[in-house]
């Protein structure tokens, strides 16, 4: 009983959420981070705002289906588009970025940024 209460009280302290500011983890190689924000709003319409690798978010959509919250969005760098999903995977973020333009399809995580 007691830890299924830890469990619950731990819930509460933390939303299963996209929702806010994140450190993305965009490093190729071992040894020389390189890290840029994401910043997701998910709306009430299903619609997803906000920014990546600062850029804003042009178009996105999110949805909570099969136990999995994930969403995907749009963005540019004023040459092309990059296409990028997420899902949250326990306390961090999963996801790629598809650049067309550019010819490659990048991995990244993330982790929430401190407040």
């Amino acid at each position: 009983m007691l830890s299924f209460l830890a469990l619950a009280f731990s819930a509460a302290q933390a939303p299963a959420t996209l929702d806010g500011k994140w450190t993305v983890d965009l490093s190729s190689e071992p040894g020389k981070p390189y890290t840029q924000p994401m910043d997701l709003t998910l709306n009430a319409d299903g619609t997803v705002s906000g920014s990546f690798y600062n850029s804003e978010i042009q178009a996105g959509r999110w949805k909570r289906a099969r136990g999995r919250l994930c969403a995907s969005f749009r963005t540019t760098d004023g040459v092309g588009p990059y296409h990028s999903s997420v899902c949250l995977v326990g306390e961090r973020a999963e996801g790629q970025t598809w650049a067309e333009q550019r010819k490659f399809l990048f991995n990244w995580n993330a982790v929430r940024t401190a407040p």
